[in-house]
């Protein structure tokens, strides 16, 4: 299967050399953050669409998206709160896959993605294509725990972890940029941990 190790090449053995300016390592623990309850979700009406600016819109229910072919992520993580956890692996389907079958319009530019919650992030989709981003449900060989975005969750790994949309349902392909849910609250519009892109205004 797949792998794609980040962006930050091999495994440095000096780990500030791995930390974002602002980040602190939590170690061997992920905090559980939400802007919102953590929904129930069943599997057996769910589905991943992919929808928008595309010449073929695309729907998979759960097993059709785990038939797939399987991609890996192993690397680390940020998040704006600033932890980063190294050393994660996380397995489910690249976002250029599901691009692939939906074949994206020449004036799409922009993701919306949205959550079952209603929770919305928004991305270049330079952003999500090119090995960059996944559709995940399995982190370090278990299931994907609900309280961190379970069963399926969106995973950009080199942008601040809210844009990783956690319960994941749909990508909306778009002409122009749409602000999601914390763009809309000050938030940066892209978030990349390298720049400090935490808040509007940041570089």
């Amino acid at each position: 299967m797949p792998v794609t190790r980040g962006f930050l090449g091999k495994r440095r053995p000096e780990r500030p050399d791995r930390l974002p300016p602002g980040q602190y390592d939590t170690g061997s623990s992920w905090p559980t953050l939400t802007a919102e309850a953590t929904p129930r979700i069943d599997l057996d009406s769910w589905t991943m669409s992919v929808d928008g600016l595309v010449g073929r819109p695309q729907a998979w229910t759960w097993g059709e998206v785990q038939a797939l072919p399987v991609s890996s992520y192993v690397g680390d993580i940020h998040c704006v709160t600033t932890w980063s956890k190294f050393d994660m692996t996380f397995r489910g389907v690249s976002v250029d896959t599901l691009l692939d079958a939906a074949m994206p319009l020449p004036e799409a530019g922009f993701v919306l993605a949205h959550s079952t919650t209603g929770y919305t992030t928004n991305l270049p989709l330079a952003d999500v294509t090119g090995g960059k981003a996944w559709i995940v449900w399995e982190v370090d060989g278990k299931p994907l725990p609900t309280g961190h975005g379970g069963p399926v969750r969106l995973l950009v790994p080199h942008l601040y972890f809210w844009k990783s949309a956690k319960w994941i349902t749909r990508l909306e392909l778009l002409e122009r940029d749409r602000p999601g849910f914390w763009e809309q609250n000050g938030y940066h519009d892209r978030g990349d941990p390298w720049l400090e892109q935490r808040y509007q205004g940041d570089p």
